[in-house]
């Protein structure tokens, strides 16, 4: 598992995918450490540091270089979620990016409305998002808002429950602006840590529950998704929206 695992590394470092070759060089580095320790024979264990300290330049080197790429603000990674695709919840897409110095998220999205007509709660969805930046590790303090509003009798459901997801985020010392523009269609999110998270869809990728009682409609790792992109940039400075 150990040499599948690096040699997949090598491959995605020969296509440029430095961000995927790293994840899959520590974890095949941490793999060979195990089959050294449980190795008797000293030659073969000598063969093994000998690879893994190959390994660990190769991914000190991948690092100085992605980090070089934040800081001149040219870092960009992209990850493809299929149709019917699971365990891309809000957690498992965004964790990595909630640092402790993360204080302040910008969200645009047109459509943070009641519902739509698959009959999935958009809101819902942004309030999930919300709750991950509640629970940490970062410390958000402020979230700002900006969609459109709902057509037609959704818009007065649309404004309660955004008002009422505001007073909510209030009791745990979080504030949201929001405001509406009847002219956006980007949708991307914003950190000021630098982050900057666009995804084709919106927060809503997740495909509609078979029912109310079925696996996914609590769990969104368990939630297949609708077929979308996502691009994650780093730049020195988030701007406003």
């Amino acid at each position: 598992a150990g040499a599948e695992t690096v040699k997949r590394a090598v491959e995605l470092d020969l296509a440029s995918r430095f961000q995927e070759s790293l994840v899959c060089y520590q974890e095949g580095i941490d793999l060979l450490l195990q089959v050294v320790k449980a190795t008797k024979d000293e030659a073969k264990k000598h063969r093994y540091r000998q690879k893994i300290s190959e390994y660990m330049t190769r991914a000190e080197d991948i690092k100085k270089h992605i980090e070089k790429e934040k800081q001149d603000g040219k870092y960009h990674k992209q990850i493809r979620i299929e149709e019917n695709a699971t365990g891309f919840s809000y957690e498992k897409l965004f964790q990595e990016y909630l640092t402790e110095v993360l204080s302040e998220v910008w969200v645009q999205d047109p459509y943070i409305r009641h519902v739509h007509q698959a009959s999935i709660y958009l809101l819902y969805n942004f309030l999930r998002f919300c709750e991950m930046l509640v629970k940490g590790p970062c410390k958000v303090k402020t979230i700002h808002l900006l969609t459109s509003y709902d057509e037609g009798s959704g818009r007065s459901q649309q404004i309660s429950g955004l008002e009422e997801i505001q007073q909510s985020l209030r009791n745990y010392g979080v504030t949201l602006n929001i405001t509406f523009s009847c002219s956006i269609h980007d949708r991307e999110i914003r950190f000021n840590n630098g982050w900057m998270i666009k995804i084709g869809r919106g927060l809503d990728y997740f495909k509609k529950p078979q029912g109310r009682f079925s696996i996914g409609y609590c769990d969104f790792d368990l939630r297949p998704c609708h077929e979308t992109t996502v691009d994650v940039f780093h730049t020195k400075h988030t701007k406003q929206m």
